[in-house]
């Protein structure tokens, strides 16, 4: 009895999964609890500038950990489209990068967009995923 198929009605999980897959299923289960307000780091620096006139307020970005030969605990800032933004700020990152390192999946927010001269001031907010 135990390895028995049991065939499910239309409408059920396993025909939601096959339709959507899991990732449908678990959005009503995801919450973005927020840590921290920080800001952008390093975006004077970019190679590809026009990434400042592509992000807009609430934007998502994707945090990832770098291998950076300055600073061990560099978290790199990326837009959803892939480009590079710029970095956690040195002073905030030693938690982020222990949290990343233990598997946990932070993202950012952007919360304000402040230009000042040729300097865009970006302020986030980090939030760790969790499901």
């Amino acid at each position: 009895m135990a390895d028995e198929i049991i065939k499910t009605e239309t409408g059920s999980i396993v025909s939601t999964i096959d339709k959507h897959g899991v990732g449908e299923m678990l959005k009503p289960l995801i919450q973005e609890i927020h840590l921290f307000d920080s800001y952008v780091a390093g975006t004077t620096h970019l190679d590809d500038k026009s990434v400042l006139d592509e992000i807009k307020v609430n934007d998502r970005l994707n945090l990832m950990r770098e291998d950076n030969k300055y600073d061990e605990h560099a978290i790199l800032i990326i837009t959803e489209s892939g480009k590079k933004l710029g970095y956690v700020p040195e002073k905030d990152n030693i938690i982020f990068s222990r949290l990343m390192d233990a598997g946990k999946k932070l993202i950012a927010k952007i919360n304000q967009i402040e230009k000042k001269g040729s300097f865009n001031q970006i302020s986030i907010g980090i939030y760790l995923v969790d499901f």
